[in-house]
């Protein structure tokens, strides 16, 4: 089968499609035939082994996983004698960054438990977009934040992957929700649902002299003081993404922030939890939520869409089709 293989830490162009041996599924093993995969951060991470730290997980000195790749849809082609929730000809989806990655191939063999039925009204590539952007949206607002309706919710970087799909997901628990992106990505924030936006080329957040209940940082640069002051009382930020000296304030000054005051700073690392993408796959069913596509390549443009994806521009997610 064809496979992207990445042996060495570095750019884009040290990415390569070549043939290597298609997978056979142990006994507790779904092998999925992929027909399309998407790029998210962590895929980046895993590519250039930026942050240092990331390499005491990825491996030290060249990844530890040589295919890379975590959000798959695809159907199943054959599966493991102790399998119990597919069967061969479902339509599947599903995050592999808690089991090995693989998802830029033509096959992959994983454990059931990665993987949930495709929403039916949804394309292969729609449904690749879902899983990693869409869980990590959902446990920053509903693990981290506990959002509730009615409460007014900031999603800092609301046109990227993550950001398009917090948006919807806040709306679904009945919130106020600004989003904030820049001047281009206005209309399709407005259009996904938000009821507020800000152009951060023109104006910023705190200009407006509005407090949050909860804030959603999954981009930007912006000092964690800056965030705590667009804070009610009593309210919450989260760190999703963003620059690695906002991520540091976060965790070295987050704690003591949350310890001496009334509003909370935290961080959010996401886990692929099978629970949580049947729960994302319903709000895709009942059209709750809808990815957000910027723009498609072939296995083989798998380069060109990594140097597209690091420029940090994408609207909505980059999918990889095989």
């Amino acid at each position: 089968m064809k496979a992207v293989v990445c042996t060495n830490y570095g750019l884009p162009d040290v990415l390569q499609v070549t043939e290597v041996e298609k997978p056979v599924p142990a006994d507790q093993e779904v092998l999925v035939n992929i027909h399309a995969a998407s790029v998210n951060y962590g895929n980046l991470v895993l590519l250039k082994g930026k942050p240092f730290l990331a390499r005491f997980a990825f491996g030290l000195f060249k990844p530890k996983y040589a295919i890379p790749g975590g959000d798959i849809a695809g159907r199943v082609e054959a599966v493991g004698e102790k399998v119990k929730q597919f069967k061969p000809g479902d339509e599947v989806f599903g995050d592999l960054s808690s089991c090995g990655w693989g998802g830029f191939a033509e096959y992959v063999a994983v454990p059931e438990k990665a993987l949930a039925l495709k929403p039916g009204n949804l394309s292969f590539e729609e449904a690749a977009a879902a899983p990693m952007a869409g869980v990590t949206a959902l446990q920053g607002l509903r693990d981290k934040g506990r959002i509730q309706p009615g409460q007014k919710v900031l999603i800092y970087g609301a046109s990227g992957g993550v950001g398009t799909f917090a948006v919807q997901i806040a709306k679904s628990f009945e919130a106020e929700v600004t989003g904030v992106c820049s001047t281009r990505n206005i209309e399709t924030v407005r259009l996904i649902g938000a009821d507020h936006t800000i152009d951060y080329q023109k104006e910023t957040f705190t200009q407006a002299a509005q407090q949050y209940d909860l804030i959603l940082a999954v981009n930007g640069h912006q000092p964690i003081w800056t965030y705590k002051r667009a804070l009610r009382k009593n309210g919450t930020f989260v760190h999703v993404g963003g620059s690695e000296a906002q991520m540091t304030q976060t965790m070295m000054l987050g704690p003591w922030i949350s310890m001496t005051g009334s509003r909370k700073m935290r961080n959010m690392l996401q886990r692929a939890k099978q629970t949580d993408l049947i729960y994302l796959k319903e709000l895709l069913e009942t059209g709750k939520v809808r990815p957000v596509i910027d723009r498609s390549y072939r296995l083989s443009e798998i380069s060109k869409a990594f140097e597209y994806f690091q420029e940090g521009h994408a609207q909505g997610k980059v999918i990889i089709t095989m």
